[in-house]
């Protein structure tokens, strides 16, 4: 991996991944100074494509209430040369989906069938 030392690097290494066959990030943030770069993406199988890219291996999930609407944010997180990098995916979710959370047991189970 190269030193992020300058905003062109940063932005080389997203390049790299969307020439790879990654979705591009719908959103990008890159702070002044080239030392914290942050990716929104839109779902989960281009949040886990972009965490193996980056090798991310810290993850934060949270789970809140957005004025009714609930909503899942999924963090990963990883410095590369002194550079911070997040990758950040939020969804909205039912109460279909934390029932799921709640449960121990098979995860291939219908909620009908418990």
């Amino acid at each position: 991996m190269t030193e992020l030392a300058t905003r062109a690097q940063a932005f080389g290494l997203i390049a790299e991944g969307v020439a790879a066959g990654l979705s591009a990030p719908w959103r990008l943030y890159l702070a002044r100074g080239c030392r914290y770069l942050s990716l929104s993406v839109g779902d989960r199988p281009e949040w886990d494509a972009w965490r193996t890219h980056l090798g991310c291996p810290e993850l934060n999930v949270r789970v809140y209430d957005a004025g009714g609407e609930i909503r899942r944010s999924s963090t990963a997180e990883v410095v590369l040369d002194g550079c911070r990098i997040t990758v950040e995916l939020v969804e909205e979710v039912t109460t279909d989906d934390l029932e799921r959370l709640l449960v121990v047991g098979p995860t291939g189970a219908d909620p009908e069938d418990r």
